[in-house]
Protein backbone atom coordinates (compact mmCIF):
# COMPACT_ATOMS: atom_id res chain seq x y z
CA UNK A 1 0.00 0.00 0.00
CA UNK A 2 1.04 3.33 -0.87
CA UNK A 3 0.16 6.78 0.55
CA UNK A 4 -3.50 5.80 -0.11
CA UNK A 5 -6.06 4.42 1.91
CA UNK A 6 -8.38 1.88 1.23
CA UNK A 7 -11.15 0.45 2.87
CA UNK A 8 -12.92 -2.47 2.16
CA UNK A 9 -15.98 -3.56 4.64
CA UNK A 10 -16.94 -7.24 4.68
CA UNK A 11 -19.97 -8.95 6.68
CA UNK A 12 -22.77 -10.58 5.97
CA UNK A 13 -25.84 -9.15 3.49
CA UNK A 14 -27.61 -6.49 5.33
CA UNK A 15 -25.08 -5.36 7.98
CA UNK A 16 -25.15 -1.89 6.52
CA UNK A 17 -21.52 -2.37 4.77
CA UNK A 18 -22.93 0.09 2.15
CA UNK A 19 -25.49 2.33 4.50
CA UNK A 20 -21.97 2.58 6.56
CA UNK A 21 -19.48 2.55 3.63
CA UNK A 22 -21.03 5.93 2.29
CA UNK A 23 -21.01 7.70 6.21
CA UNK A 24 -17.28 6.82 6.77
CA UNK A 25 -16.93 7.86 3.43
CA UNK A 26 -18.44 11.05 4.29
CA UNK A 27 -16.45 11.11 7.55
CA UNK A 28 -12.71 10.80 5.71
CA UNK A 29 -13.82 12.47 2.50
CA UNK A 30 -13.00 9.60 0.48
CA UNK A 31 -15.30 8.12 -2.43
CA UNK A 32 -17.64 5.40 -1.74
CA UNK A 33 -17.86 2.14 -3.88
CA UNK A 34 -20.13 -0.98 -3.75
CA UNK A 35 -18.77 -3.80 -5.81
CA UNK A 36 -22.26 -4.79 -6.46
CA UNK A 37 -22.57 -1.73 -8.07
CA UNK A 38 -19.42 -1.74 -10.02
CA UNK A 39 -19.91 -5.49 -10.92
CA UNK A 40 -23.41 -4.48 -12.42
CA UNK A 41 -22.53 -1.13 -14.30
CA UNK A 42 -19.40 -2.86 -15.41
CA UNK A 43 -21.17 -5.86 -17.25
CA UNK A 44 -24.63 -4.41 -17.89
CA UNK A 45 -26.35 -6.75 -15.80
CA UNK A 46 -28.45 -6.97 -12.09
CA UNK A 47 -26.99 -9.16 -9.45
CA UNK A 48 -30.09 -11.44 -9.88
CA UNK A 49 -29.90 -11.35 -13.68
CA UNK A 50 -26.02 -12.98 -13.45
CA UNK A 51 -27.00 -15.42 -10.92
CA UNK A 52 -30.36 -16.43 -13.11
CA UNK A 53 -28.42 -16.31 -16.37
CA UNK A 54 -24.67 -17.35 -15.72
CA UNK A 55 -24.62 -19.16 -12.28
CA UNK A 56 -23.36 -18.68 -9.10
CA UNK A 57 -19.91 -19.60 -10.08
CA UNK A 58 -19.25 -17.11 -12.69
CA UNK A 59 -20.78 -14.38 -10.54
CA UNK A 60 -17.85 -14.89 -8.47
CA UNK A 61 -15.25 -15.13 -10.87
CA UNK A 62 -16.58 -11.24 -12.44
CA UNK A 63 -16.71 -10.35 -8.86
CA UNK A 64 -12.94 -11.37 -8.18
CA UNK A 65 -11.59 -9.58 -11.59
CA UNK A 66 -13.35 -6.72 -10.72
CA UNK A 67 -12.73 -6.76 -7.00
CA UNK A 68 -9.21 -6.81 -8.70
CA UNK A 69 -8.98 -4.43 -10.73
CA UNK A 70 -10.24 -2.35 -8.14
CA UNK A 71 -8.03 -2.79 -5.51
CA UNK A 72 -4.84 -1.96 -7.98
CA UNK A 73 -6.35 1.27 -8.32
CA UNK A 74 -3.54 4.42 -6.48
CA UNK A 75 -6.29 6.07 -4.87
CA UNK A 76 -7.67 6.30 -1.04
CA UNK A 77 -11.73 4.79 -1.24
CA UNK A 78 -13.99 3.01 0.93
CA UNK A 79 -15.65 -0.19 -1.00
CA UNK A 80 -18.38 -2.79 0.90
CA UNK A 81 -18.00 -5.81 -0.84
CA UNK A 82 -20.77 -8.23 -1.01
CA UNK A 83 -21.33 -10.51 1.34
CA UNK A 84 -19.93 -13.55 0.13
CA UNK A 85 -16.86 -12.30 -1.94
CA UNK A 86 -14.44 -12.68 0.79
CA UNK A 87 -14.82 -16.30 1.22
CA UNK A 88 -14.56 -16.93 -2.71
CA UNK A 89 -10.98 -17.41 -5.11
CA UNK A 90 -8.57 -16.00 -2.53
CA UNK A 91 -10.28 -12.59 -2.20
CA UNK A 92 -9.99 -12.43 1.49
CA UNK A 93 -5.87 -12.43 0.76
CA UNK A 94 -6.44 -9.90 -1.59
CA UNK A 95 -8.06 -7.55 0.35
CA UNK A 96 -5.88 -7.92 3.16
CA UNK A 97 -2.80 -7.47 1.32
CA UNK A 98 -4.11 -4.67 -1.05
CA UNK A 99 -6.12 -2.79 1.93
CA UNK A 100 -7.97 -2.42 5.47
CA UNK A 101 -10.69 -4.67 5.54
CA UNK A 102 -13.24 -3.79 8.33
CA UNK A 103 -15.76 -7.05 9.63
CA UNK A 104 -19.44 -5.51 10.87
CA UNK A 105 -20.44 -8.05 13.06
CA UNK A 106 -23.61 -7.09 13.02
CA UNK A 107 -26.23 -9.81 15.19
CA UNK A 108 -28.44 -12.20 13.01
CA UNK A 109 -31.62 -10.72 14.52
CA UNK A 110 -30.90 -7.19 14.15
CA UNK A 111 -29.99 -7.95 9.75
CA UNK A 112 -33.10 -10.29 9.25
CA UNK A 113 -35.38 -7.59 10.36
CA UNK A 114 -33.77 -5.37 8.06
CA UNK A 115 -33.59 -7.71 5.16
CA UNK A 116 -37.35 -8.16 5.46
CA UNK A 117 -37.89 -4.77 5.78
CA UNK A 118 -36.01 -3.66 2.85
CA UNK A 119 -36.05 -5.15 -0.37
CA UNK A 120 -34.85 -8.92 -0.34
CA UNK A 121 -36.32 -9.30 -3.66
CA UNK A 122 -33.24 -7.43 -4.80
CA UNK A 123 -30.91 -10.18 -2.53
CA UNK A 124 -31.49 -13.95 -4.66
CA UNK A 125 -30.35 -15.68 -1.71
CA UNK A 126 -33.25 -14.37 0.54
CA UNK A 127 -36.03 -14.18 -2.25
CA UNK A 128 -39.02 -15.69 -0.64
CA UNK A 129 -38.05 -16.47 2.72
CA UNK A 130 -39.83 -15.33 5.47
CA UNK A 131 -38.52 -13.42 8.85
CA UNK A 132 -37.48 -17.16 10.38
CA UNK A 133 -36.04 -18.41 6.76
CA UNK A 134 -34.31 -15.38 6.66
CA UNK A 135 -32.75 -15.83 9.98
CA UNK A 136 -31.85 -19.58 9.59
CA UNK A 137 -30.32 -18.46 5.82
CA UNK A 138 -28.04 -15.96 7.85
CA UNK A 139 -26.96 -18.62 10.86
CA UNK A 140 -25.97 -20.91 7.93
CA UNK A 141 -23.71 -18.28 5.81
CA UNK A 142 -21.94 -17.13 9.11
CA UNK A 143 -21.09 -20.63 10.07
CA UNK A 144 -20.19 -20.52 6.05
CA UNK A 145 -18.10 -17.37 6.32
CA UNK A 146 -16.92 -16.43 9.76
CA UNK A 147 -13.56 -17.62 9.26
CA UNK A 148 -12.79 -15.20 6.49
CA UNK A 149 -14.78 -12.07 8.07
CA UNK A 150 -12.65 -12.85 11.28
CA UNK A 151 -9.58 -12.05 9.57
CA UNK A 152 -10.00 -8.86 8.93
CA UNK A 153 -7.77 -6.10 10.40
CA UNK A 154 -10.81 -4.21 12.34
CA UNK A 155 -14.20 -6.05 14.12
CA UNK A 156 -16.42 -3.38 14.67
CA UNK A 157 -19.83 -5.28 16.92
CA UNK A 158 -23.00 -4.66 18.05
CA UNK A 159 -26.13 -3.33 16.35
CA UNK A 160 -24.67 0.55 16.67
CA UNK A 161 -21.27 1.87 15.47
CA UNK A 162 -20.28 5.45 14.17
CA UNK A 163 -18.05 6.22 11.63
CA UNK A 164 -16.20 8.22 14.11
CA UNK A 165 -15.52 5.22 16.29
CA UNK A 166 -13.98 3.48 12.78
CA UNK A 167 -12.50 6.61 12.52
CA UNK A 168 -10.60 6.28 15.39
CA UNK A 169 -9.77 3.13 15.02
CA UNK A 170 -8.13 3.52 11.73
CA UNK A 171 -6.29 5.98 13.06
CA UNK A 172 -4.87 3.79 16.15
CA UNK A 173 -4.20 1.10 13.65
CA UNK A 174 -2.15 3.23 10.83
CA UNK A 175 0.13 4.76 13.86
CA UNK A 176 0.93 0.74 15.23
Amino acid sequence: MGKELKIVLVGLPGSGKSTFGKQLASELNFPFYDLDSLIESRFHMSIPEIFSLHGEGEFRKRESKVLQEFLDRDDSFVLASGGGCPCFNDNMDLISEKAVSVYLDVPIEEISIRLRMSKAQNRPMFMDLDQAGIAQKLKSLLVERDYFYRQSKIKLSGEDFSAELLVSELIRLLKN
